[in-house]
């Protein structure tokens, strides 16, 4: 395989021109779509953009293979009749939504619970270390 790149023939432009359709007209068009592009640099993918709630994404789209790690979402595509290159998208699994910034603090408050090595010293100096109670003399306990 040559470092070259051959041009990729560039789909018609179904975004800019409302397609032509014949017969009857779907009552909602699909508020998922996929534009496919060209395929990947390795070859194993294809370039695609996404149309859903109200924005674009670019992204790529893989075949699932077994034994490796799924990144993103798992899709169906329905390739539209009158643009094969155009797909309705049936979204079958996607990963849960990481948890923000502000959600992933710990539930008290005031500044993190840190233990220095100075911290550990200070606290043995004062009130004796784990280490030296074999030989100190243990309180009494007892409540009688």
């Amino acid at each position: 395989m040559s470092g070259e790149r051959k041009p990729v023939p560039s789909a018609p432009s179904a975004l800019s021109e409302p397609a032509k359709t014949k017969g009857p007209t779907p009552s909602k068009p699909s508020s998922d779509v996929v534009v496919l592009g060209p395929p990947t640099s390795d070859g194993h993918g294809v370039h695609v953009l996404r149309a859903r709630n109200d924005r674009v994404e670019a992204g790529e789209l893989r075949a699932l293979r077994e034994g490796q790690p799924i990144v993103g979402e798992i899709v169906s595509l329905e390739p539209r009749k009158d643009q094969p290159r155009i797909c309705d998208v049936r979204e079958s699994w996607s990963p849960k939504p990481r948890a923000t910034s502000a959600s992933a603090l710990p539930p008290h408050k005031g500044p993190a619970q840190v233990s220095t090595t100075a911290y550990r010293d200070g606290w043995d100096e004062i009130f004796g270390s784990a280490r030296n109670t074999s030989n100190a003399k243990k309180p009494n306990r007892d409540m009688n």
